[in-house]
């Protein structure tokens, strides 16, 4: 991962290696601009590119996992969401999105960002740790047939892992947004511990993150969409 990381820099930013500054110092302010005229292009490429081939070879289970949403809200149930650091803020967006739709005709659906709470947050950070911050507000907020939501870059957060444990065992529907290789998050779903698992594969962290920005965007119309279609989130609801 170091490696692939370096070698990313050094193809964008090559002036900005310690052997490339001979190099640099030849070059003038108009050939740095085309440098990072170029550099610019090549990064909107590579994010289109890297959102085309996930969203094409996700989208089944994209659609399942809005479905499952989709039922859940039909049902009376929240979303709750969580996520650290660029994900926590993520997080923060999506809940937003649910509960205050900005297109006209889409109704206001429950939904809680576990990061929003700082002091719950730190409490629990200090009187029990920081794996637990998001479990423990999932043990009193959580109720069975709820959505837990979790985002990380890596896949390997230790609260979201503890998250998606404890969400298990209430019985909520988990899904986790990673990138790479999806990490402990991709392991659980592998074994059945999470219900959907949504990998963006590639080692950019900036590119993982804006992945997930589109996912959560189409994702929100996607559930709206079925839940105007109430054959398709009744069924299977009556017993």
């Amino acid at each position: 991962m170091a490696k692939e990381i370096e070698d990313f820099s050094r193809a964008f930013y090559p002036f900005l290696h310690e052997d490339d500054i001979k190099i640099s110092f030849l070059r003038s302010p108009q050939e740095l601009i085309e440098e990072l005229s170029f550099s610019l292009m090549e990064k909107a490429r590579e994010s289109a590119d890297v959102k085309s081939r996930f969203f094409e070879e996700n989208k089944d289970a994209i659609l399942a996992a809005s479905l499952q949403m989709a039922k859940a809200f039909h049902r009376g149930n929240k979303l709750l969401v969580c996520g650290n650091g660029g994900s926590a803020t993520d997080a923060q967006h999506i809940a937003v999105e649910f509960m205050h739709p900005i297109t006209v005709g889409r109704k206001a659906l429950p939904a809680i960002c576990l990061t929003n709470d700082m002091a719950m947050v730190t409490a629990v950070a200090n009187d029990v740790g920081f794996a637990d911050v998001f479990a423990r507000q999932i043990i009193a907020l959580g109720r069975e047939g709820d959505i837990l939501l979790g985002i990380s870059t890596s896949g390997n957060s230790e609260n979201l892992i503890h998250a998606f444990e404890t969400a298990r065992r209430m019985k909520l529907i988990t899904i986790s947004y990673c990138g790479g290789d999806g990490g402990r998050a991709a392991d659980m779903h592998a074994r059945g511990l999470v219900d959907f698992n949504l990998t963006v594969p590639t080692s950019s962290i900036h590119r993982v993150q804006e992945t997930h920005v589109a996912l959560y965007h189409i994702m929100w119309d996607m559930v709206h969409a079925f839940l105007q279609q109430r054959s398709l989130v009744e069924e299977g609801e009556a017993k």
